[in-house]
């Protein structure tokens, strides 16, 4: 990406999120998008910092996490946002399985329900 600044509609297009988004990420300053009278502009800065929320988002942080996270590296810098991520990958990581682990549970369940229901429907 140049260095040219984004409008907020050329935000929202550019990852693809409303309006209301927008605003709420910069409302609970996850964003600061530089303003000139009623105008916003997203300069590379948020457009990398709004690639991370999504990314974070993604991986089913919340958004407090996020903002922390940011928070860490304009206060302690790279190395320490580099383990604050490692922390939070880890924990993520270990709640992601135990979801996939029941889910597979769930879906077994189902499938076998469902096929004692099949067998008896044709019966």
């Amino acid at each position: 990406m140049s260095d040219q600044r984004l409008t907020f509609k050329e935000m929202c297009a550019e990852f693809d999120v409303t309006p209301r988004t927008l605003r709420y990420y910069e409302y609970i300053e996850l964003l600061a998008p530089e303003k000139e009278g009623r105008s916003r502009f997203y300069t590379p800065r948020e457009v990398a910092r709004m690639t991370l929320i999504l990314r974070g988002r993604k991986y089913g942080f919340s958004l407090e996490e996020i903002r922390q996270w940011l928070l860490i590296y304009e206060e302690k810098g790279t190395a320490a946002q580099a383990q604050a991520f490692l922390d939070l990958a880890d924990r993520q990581l270990t709640a992601l399985e135990e979801q996939k682990r029941e889910l597979d549970q769930a879906i077994a369940e189902l499938k076998e329900l469902r096929a004692e229901t099949a067998k008896n429907v044709s019966a």
